[in-house]
């Protein structure tokens, strides 16, 4: 029997290669010299690739035979996801290996920025000696805010805790007595900004939360504030930054990434490059020994899951493994209800389920539930979310997720929907079902209002009191930024006219929050949302 080829693009450690082990054929290459990797990866079943190889659209059309692409570390900006997925190639990464490293270089940057170890060992070699102007400020007692209570959030919080500092913690999706158990008090994001002497970031990058802290943040906070972001780029407005930092309005700043890397690429970010009262390292979170041993060893483990036709919790686009075939098809549906749900709870379930209907329900749909769950969390957590850590992230915010399903369904021939009681009671749910022989995706309802429009990448979402002449009043304000409506529906509840309308625009673009709002504004809306669904 032919052993299947694992092609080495890049230096992985002996112990990844051990546990590959003797079942596989290894091949290396360098993957950075482009003829070479198109002429090797034509033999490849698996390619392992870290940061510098470039798998893409033009990797996919030259491999004969490729089943999965293995990136040892948690980003993926040099594997075209989408292009694996439309040529059914399986991508791999490694999600936790580098978390433990990040919690330990935030505290780093912290301790660093409050003792101003960057400018003291720059001073040093000069041949200098400034003690007295390098006074700086002990942890202790003072009070620390973590903007983004996750995984690698609460292991920050785990390890501040014995300096003896207060710990708040702000998170739309915390739950909080797990932060009480870490000995932070959950605040919003304004009183943690006046509060904190210290702030570290670790939140996701999405739309929501680029320039999270920003002038107005920084306009609120205490003279003797030092800011940290060690998780992704842009969460700290760069421009107010420096605005903050050389008027002294805040005291001091650690950054590890940044919104162009490297900094001197940018010109906001690179004026940060001059200013004394800032520490800046190359973007080390997951630069450490220990971090890249787990991420070669863990995706060395899910590249043998996947050759062998296995469950691949590590995988990004696609569950893989043995999932049913009835059942495989919804897998991309649930991902993106959860998405959905997420944008419309806008906070963390006490009680999140999965309910499987129709004729699915008598097969195995574990698959759904986790594909769900990975689509709740996909712009909730900094780490890339995927099937295996998807339970965890619930576990560690206190979410019970229950899986139900019922032969049962009579609207559709099967339903999958996502329910989620919020901790103010409200419950919120969106359904969807697949439908015709291309399976298109279809939204079927939200909160308890029957639907059956196209569950599509872009969507506003508008509830207000229904009466004439609003369709023409959105329609206009989406005209005037020249965005084009695919298509719509309006749900009404109840019978009689004047009641409660939700409107389900498909849009052919993504607009911002604030136009959603200029049009909820327009028509006297309770809430007008706009949604970005990917897969």
């Amino acid at each position: 029997m032919t052993r299947p080829v694992v092609l080495i693009a890049e230096e992985l450690s002996p112990a990844t290669l051990e546990v590959l082990g003797s079942d596989v054929e290894i091949q290396t290459v360098d993957g950075t010299d482009r003829p070479s990797l198109l002429s090797a990866v034509k033999d490849a079943d698996a390619i392992l690739v870290r940061s510098a190889t470039q798998v893409d659209a033009e990797v996919f059309a030259a491999a004969g035979h490729l089943k999965v692409v293995a990136r040892a570390g948690v980003g993926l900006d040099n594997v075209d996801v989408p292009a694996a997925t439309a040529a059914g190639v399986m991508v791999i990464n490694a999600p936790t290996s580098n978390i433990v490293s990040a919690a330990e270089l935030a505290i780093t940057l912290i301790l660093a920025s409050l003792r101003n170890l960057g400018r003291a060992d720059a001073s040093v070699k000069a041949g200098k000696w400034e003690r007295k102007q390098l006074t700086g400020v002990e942890l202790l007692e003072k009070t620390v805010g973590i903007v983004g209570f996750g995984r690698i959030g609460q292991l920050v919080a785990e390890r501040l805790r014995p300096f003896g500092v207060n710990l708040l913690a702000y998170d739309p999706y915390i739950n909080h007595a797990r932060a009480a158990d870490l000995g932070a008090r959950v605040v919003e994001l304004d009183e943690l900004m006046r509060t904190a002497d210290v702030v570290t970031v670790h939140m996701p990058r999405t739309p929501e939360t680029v320039g999270l802290i920003g002038a107005e943040q920084f306009a609120i906070a205490k003279p003797n504030l030092h800011v940290v972001n060690a998780a992704r780029g842009g969460l700290i407005d760069e421009e107010a930054l420096f605005d903050a930092l050389s008027t002294g309005r805040i005291a001091g700043a650690g950054l590890d990434v940044y919104s162009s890397e490297p900094p001197a690429k940018s010109e906001t970010a690179a004026k940060l490059l001059d200013l004394p009262n800032i520490t800046l390292t190359p973007h080390l979170g997951a630069s450490t020994a220990e971090a890249q041993e787990k991420a070669g060893v863990a995706v060395a483990r899910s590249v043998r899951l996947a050759l062998a036709g296995e469950l691949v919790p590590d995988a990004v686009n696609v569950a893989g493994g043995a999932i049913d075939d009835l059942v495989r098809p919804g897998i991309a549906l649930a991902d993106r209800l959860g998405q959905l749900f997420t944008a419309i709870a806008a906070e963390g379930p006490e009680l999140l389920e999965v309910v499987v209907r129709g004729e699915i329900a008598t097969r195995d749909v574990t698959a759904l539930k986790l594909s769900a769950l990975r689509g709740v969390f996909r712009q909730v957590v900094t780490e890339q979310v995927s099937y295996v850590n998807a339970p965890v992230l619930a576990e560690e915010r206190g979410i019970r997720v229950d899986l139900v399903t019922s032969e049962d369904s009579e609207r559709f021939r099967n339903v999958v929907q996502i329910r989620g009681t919020l901790r103010d009671g409200r419950v919120v749910s969106v359904s969807g079902t697949l439908s015709g022989t291309e399976q298109s995706q279809k939204l079927t309802e939200v909160d308890g209002l029957d639907l059956d429009v196209q569950l599509s990448d872009h969507l506003l979402l508008i509830t207000y009191q229904d009466r004439p002449g609003l369709v023409g009043a959105y329609g206009a304000l989406l005209g005037d930024a020249d965005v084009n409506i695919a298509g719509m529906q309006v749900s009404r509840r109840g019978e009689e006219r004047g009641g409660e309308v939700l409107v389900v625009l498909n849009l052919d673009q993504g607009v911002d929050q604030d136009l959603a709002d200029r049009i909820g504004e327009a028509v006297g809306a309770s809430a007008s949302l706009a949604v970005d669904i990917t897969y």
